[in-house]
């Protein structure tokens, strides 16, 4: 096997992360770019970049505590 499946997984995230940006529903924008963020978390891993790990992880917790918040879930 070959290591354009690392490829894949990142171009999976870059789809997800700009696709949630055309959502009008701030709750939908974030759970997708969630599953981006979260897809970028994997591809930092696999291409070894501190950079990419940090900043999505951080965009992720923020997601997800926006999403926790009640007020947020119109």
């Amino acid at each position: 096997m070959s290591d354009n499946y690392i490829e894949y997984i990142g171009y999976l995230a870059s789809i997800l992360v700009a696709l949630s940006f055309t959502l009008k529903n701030i709750k939908k924008l974030r759970i997708v770019n969630s599953f981006g963020c979260l897809a970028f978390v994997a591809y930092g891993f696999m291409i070894g970049s501190i950079p990419v790990i940090i900043t999505n992880s951080l965009i992720t917790v923020i997601n997800f505590y926006y999403l926790s918040k009640k007020s947020d879930t119109k």
